[in-house]
């Protein structure tokens, strides 16, 4: 029982001091979370996602929080009797569903998650685009790509924006005294309307507003793969140019698009590193952040 005993707390050692390096680089720099999926719907995964942020923020670092919703929008559509469809990833949204989305991303998860951040010693701070002008937007249309050798379409799909600027005074003043800023992705249009923004476009512009050390995305997946079918296939290091291209073959399609589309242009705009995570994995943040393997697919430029 004893030697049992000695064998855990030598592995648990061995476990903290494999990480030190890390928490070490991560230091006093900023991080943007985008909170999303299924560990949105999951309470058990909430409090795990929650339990990492908490950790980064008692190690000095900096976490800043951008939710999604999309599967509770989906669940309040369905109440309504209003169906959904998505192009190119992003959700087809009428007038209807815009004030839906508001509502749920601003007035239920985004409460939920400085709640839950609150209870757990981390100052959190609730905002969506509309606070002090922090995410001005303008309308976005979704490109589809039909075949490798076509020219992509845009399409109209809505009251969709996409981020035209980013206000970081507030963001700013939150970080340096310690607060977390959770961010819901309304964005106001030139004209005082409001704009459903995917959450993964707002993470990467938050990201690289701030210059931030890393962008991180919670997904439903463990990653990228060259063929989803097949497992061997994931992608664990992922270059720009590569992703590039298989946005345009067609390998990455759906859903992740917006994701690399993201991770991109975080970089493009000064983040060092981007990463697509699982978020059904308990603990993948510090999985992903504090340990050589990782767990997810790191894009690199």
């Amino acid at each position: 029982m004893e030697e049992k005993k000695r064998t855990i707390q030598s592995v648990t050692a061995d476990i903290l001091m494999e990480a030190l390096p890390y928490i070490e680089d991560f230091y006093g720099k900023t991080v943007v979370v985008k909170y999303g999926g299924n560990a949105m719907v999951n309470d058990r995964l909430k409090e795990k996602v929650m339990e990492d942020i908490a950790l980064m923020r008692f190690v000095g670092i900096h976490p800043v929080i951008v939710h999604g919703g999309g599967p509770e929008i989906t669940q309040f559509l369905k109440k309504l009797g209003k169906e959904t469809s998505f192009v190119s990833g992003l959700r087809v949204t009428d007038a209807e569903t815009a004030e839906v989305a508001e509502m749920v991303l601003d007035g239920k998860i985004n409460s939920e998650i400085v709640k839950r951040m609150n209870r757990r010693g981390v100052r959190a701070v609730g905002l969506s685009g509309e606070d002090a002008n922090l995410i001005r937007a303008k309308k976005k249309l979704a490109t589809v790509y039909e075949d490798a050798d076509a020219v992509p379409k845009e399409v109209d799909i809505g009251y969709v924006g996409e981020v035209a600027a980013i206000n970081t005074d507030i963001l700013q003043t939150l970080i340096a005294n310690d607060y977390v800023p959770v961010i819901a992705p309304i964005g106001v249009g030139v004209d005082g309307g409001n704009y459903n923004i995917n959450a993964d476009y707002v993470a990467a512009k938050v990201a690289g507003a701030l210059k931030a050390e890393r962008l991180i995305l919670l997904t439903d997946v463990e990653g990228v793969y060259e063929d989803f079918n097949n497992k061997d296939s994931f992608i664990s290091i992922l270059t720009a140019a590569k992703a590039r291209e298989y946005i345009k073959s067609g390998v990455i399609k759906g859903g992740m698009i917006p994701k690399i589309e993201a991770c991109l242009e975080a970089m493009d705009e000064g983040v060092v590193k981007a990463h697509i995570i699982d978020g059904r994995l308990p603990h993948s943040l510090i999985l992903e952040m504090f340990t050589a393997e990782g767990v997810g697919t790191q894009v690199i430029r």
